[in-house]
């Protein structure tokens, strides 16, 4: 396991590959207990693989959950720098090849700090971070302020269901918050029988969010995740599918989900459509944009 210590040395030894900024995903859900977090640290891993700088930071409950997919536990936060207690240098935990995980903080935390040299302070050290090609933001579910502030600072917001009808149902409520803020949104549809089941799902809420919402939505499905018992070994075990069980559906599914992200990251840079980057993030979620 990798010590923080060394997190941020082969990150800013590196060359980020010419065309464009961090791309900021937030991952997030209208209830729990859906995968957000098992979905959001195997699309990390798998765009690392692919070649990509990828961060991963948890933005609900400090590490609980990369905890346990990553099997790390860090003793500072963001919230540290944030104090001037510690460097992004001295959180920042490098996972593997191309992959680093920055320690998050609960969003209630964060809006505290407004004060114009501590921000500006903050940003300048968030700097280091600037040759990551995505950083993947797991946020927590609902529909609460601090998880909105992170789906507003954010590039893409990606939400996360299940065929479940209470899922279903909070997804949709979802939707039509991040709605009022952008009018492109993506989903995944988690735990499903099959691909089909899948769209099933994404149609109906797209249907009802054409009718409630309007024309302007772009609503894309960026994928289906089928259903298998040993995704949920895997949590248990505090391994990644997508790495320690690559040949089974779910893995082939994220890893789907995985490419086509890092598809629309190539394409937005043949478009000179540059995303804002990790200072432009870190501005708007601070109240600084």
């Amino acid at each position: 396991m990798s010590t923080q210590a060394r997190g941020l040395e082969a990150l800013v030894a590196s060359s980020q590959e010419p065309g464009g900024a961090t791309r900021v995903v937030a991952v997030t859900s209208g209830k729990g207990g859906v995968g957000k977090s098992t979905l959001s640290a195997n699309i990390a891993y798998v765009l690392a693989q692919k070649g990509f700088k990828v961060g991963i930071m948890d933005a609900d409950i400090g590490l609980a959950n990369l905890d346990v997919m990553f099997n790390v536990r860090a003793a500072k936060t963001i919230l540290h720098v944030l104090k001037g207690e510690a460097t992004f240098e001295e959180i920042v935990v490098q996972l593997g090849e191309n992959l680093w995980l920055i320690p998050g903080e609960s969003g209630d935390e964060i809006l505290k700090f407004s004060d114009a040299t501590i921000v500006s302070r903050f940003l300048d050290e968030a700097q280091a971070l600037e040759n990551l090609d995505f950083l993947i933001i797991d946020t927590g579910a609902g529909i609460g302020d601090t998880i909105q502030m992170f789906l507003r600072a954010a590039d893409d917001v990606v939400v996360v269901t299940v065929p479940d009808p209470a899922a279903i149902t909070d997804a949709y409520a979802m939707v039509k918050v991040v709605s009022k803020e952008r009018d492109e949104i993506e989903m995944v549809i988690n735990q499903v029988k099959n691909p089909k089941e899948g769209e099933k799902i994404f149609e109906t809420i797209r249907k009802v969010a054409q009718g409630n919402i309007g024309e302007n939505l772009h609503l894309k499905l960026l994928g289906s995740v089928r259903s298998d018992d040993y995704v949920a070994r895997s949590v248990k075990q505090r391994v990644l599918v997508c790495k320690e069980l690559a040949n089974i559906a779910p893995a082939h599914d994220i890893e789907k989900i995985a490419v086509a992200l890092g598809n629309k990251k190539e394409h937005k840079m043949l478009e000179a459509r540059n995303e804002g980057g990790i200072g432009t993030f870190f501005k708007k979620l601070l109240g600084q944009f």
